[in-house]
C-alpha cells in the first residue's frame, strides 16, 4: 500500500514511524516532513492546505491512503478534493471538521446528541460578551471560536482580566480564530485525553492520555500547545472510559451520520473527569500532539490497516492491542515559547538519547543544515520512553532529555506528576 502522510511535526514523526513498522506498506511518503520523518518516507514538496494541489499529488503517485496529521488541511478541505478524486482519506470533510474548528458547531452538536459539556454563549462583539461575564461566576473561561493553534484559550481569575481578554480576541489576537468568541462555565476536575477512530458508522476506541498544556513546572505560565504527555492515564477508569463512549463519542458520531455529514478519522475528546463523570471541554479532529506520540509507542497492533478501513468504511471487525507499558513524552521547546522565540540554534546528543533503553526521539520544529540538527520552530523535539510503569517511563525520558546538548531550549521536569501522586 501507498502511503501519504501529510505534516511535518512531532505527531507526524510518531505517526510514520508506526506505519513505517506495517508489513502493509510498501512505500511511505511524507510531506513536508522533517528530518527525523525523512529516514523513513520519502519527502515530498507539498502545499498541505492546497485542496487541489495535494488531490494532484496524491493522483501523480498512485496513492492508495492519504492520513492527515494537522487540523489545517482538513479545515482547507483536502479530505472533500481526496474522496473527490476517488483516494482514501483518512481525516473528515471540511463540514465535520467543523466539531474543532468551530467551538459553537460544536456546541450545537453535543446539544443534539446530549453530550454533556461547559454552559456557554457565543459573541462576536464585546458589549454584549460583558454583559454576559457579569452573569457568571469566576474564574471565566473565554475562547476563540476558530483555530488558534491550541492557545486560543484564556483563563481569567478576574472580570478584569475577563474583559481585557474579550477586547484582545475580538480586537484581533488571533487574527480570523477570534471573529467570534465563546464563553464558557469553568469546569473542575482533572482533562485527559481520549481518542477513537471511527468510519463514520463502527467506532474503534483508543486509549487515553494526559498532557500538560502549561509551559513551567507547577502548571504556571501561558497554555503552549503542549510540554508533555503520558499514557496511561489514571484518572480515566473503566467507568469513565464506559460513560465516554455511550455519552459522548457514539452520540456525536450518530449525530454527525444522521446530519448527512458522517465523521470520518480520529475523534480527539477532551475531557474533564470529576467523580468519574466525564463532560466534553473540546473535540480535535485528527491526533493530539503530543498524546498521539505516546499512544504510538503504546500500541502493538499494526496501525495501517484500521486506518485504511477507517478511510474505506470498512472499521468494523478491526480492533487495537497495547502494551502493558507505559509511556511519557518531554517536549523541548525553543526559549521564549509560545512567545517569540529564535530560530537556527544547533541541538547535539539526539543520537545518545535513541540509544538509550525505551527512548525514541521525535522530531518536531527542526531543520537539517550541513549535516546539522537546528532547532526550527517553538516545540522542537519530543523526547518519547517507556517502562513498566509511569515512574519508569518518565525516568527513562528525562534521561533522554539530559543526553541532549541545546542550550537554545528548555523544558518541564514535572511530567507526570499526577500520575505518580497516584501511582509512584
Amino acid at each position: 500500500m501507498k502511503v501519504l502522510l501529510i505534516g511535518g511535526g512531532g505527531r507526524e514523526h510518531a505517526l510514520g514511524w508506526k506505519i513505517a513498522q506495517s508489513p502493509q506498506l510498501s512505500k511511505l511518503y511524507v510531506g513536508p516532513g522533517n528530518p527525523g520523518l525523512n529516514h523513513i518516507g520519502a519527502p515530498l514538496a507539498i502545499a498541505e492546505s492546497d485542496p487541489a494541489a495535494v488531490a494532484a499529488l496524491a493522483r501523480d503517485h498512485a496513492i492508495d491512503l492519504v492520513v492527515v496529521g494537522p487540523e489545517a488541511p482538513l479545515a482547507a478541505g483536502v479530505g472533500d478534493a481526496l474522496r473527490a478524486a476517488g483516494i482514501a482519506c483518512f481525516g473528515p470533510d471540511k463540514t465535520a471538521a467543523r466539531l474543532e474548528t468551530s467551538k459553537s458547531f460544536m456546541k450545537e452538536i453535543c446539544a443534539a446528541a446530549g453530550a454533556p459539556t461547559a454552559a456557554y454563549g457565543k459573541f462576536s462583539e464585546a458589549a454584549p460578551a460583558k454583559a454576559f461575564l457579569r452573569g457568571q461566576t469566576p474564574p471565566y473561561v473565554i475562547k476563540a471560536d476558530g483555530l488558534a493553534a491550541g492557545k486560543g484559550v484564556i483563563i481569567a481569575e478576574s472580570l478584569n482580566q475577563a474583559d481585557d481578554a474579550v477586547e484582545a480576541m475580538l480586537g484581533g489576537q488571533f487574527g480570523e480564530a477570534g471573529a467570534a468568541i465563546v464563553i464558557e462555565e469553568f469546569m473542575t476536575g482533572e482533562e485527559a485525553s481520549f481518542f477513537a477512530i471511527t468510519d463514520g458508522k463502527t467506532i474503534l476506541p483508543m486509549i487515553a492520555a494526559q498532557d500538560h498544556k502549561r509551559a513551567y513546572d507547577g502548571d504556571q505560565g501561558p497554555n503552549t500547545g503542549g510540554m508533555g504527555a503520558y499514557s496511561p492515564a489514571p484518572v480515566f477508569t473503566n467507568a469513565v472510559y464506559a460513560r465516554a463512549m455511550s455519552e459522548i463519542i457514539e452520540p456525536v458520531v450518530a449525530e454527525m451520520s444522521a446530519r448527512g455529514t458522517p465523521y470520518i478519522g480520529v475523534l480527539y475528546a477532551g475531557l474533564m473527569i470529576e467523580n468519574e463523570r466525564p463532560r466534553l471541554v473540546e473535540f480535535n479532529v485528527r491526533f493530539g500532539d503530543p498524546e498521539c506520540q505516546v499512544l504510538m509507542r503504546r500500541m502493538r497492533s499494526d496501525l495501517l490497516p484500521a486506518l485504511y478501513a477507517a478511510a474505506t468504511g470498512t472499521l468494523n471487525g478491526h480492533r487495537f492491542d497495547w502494551r502493558d507499558d507505559a509511556a511519557a513524552l518531554v517536549v523541548m521547546a525553543a526559549n521564549g515559547y509560545p512567545g517569540a522565540y529564535e530560530k537556527g540554534s544547533p541541538i547535539e546528543g539526539v543520537d545518545k538519547a535513541n540509544a538509550m533503553p525505551g527512548v525514541v526521539v521525535f522530531h518536531a520544529g527542526v531543520k537539517q543544515q550541513n549535516g546539522a540538527l537546528l532547532a526550527n520552530g517553538g516545540r522542537v523535539l519530543n523526547v518519547t520512553a517507556t517502562g513498566a510503569a509511569i515512574s519508569e517511563a518518565v525516568a527513562r525520558a528525562y534521561a533522554g532529555v539530559d543526553a541532549i546538548k541545546w542550550p537554545g531550549g528548555f523544558f518541564r521536569r514535572d511530567i507526570g506528576w499526577r500520575a505518580l501522586e497516584r501511582t509512584p
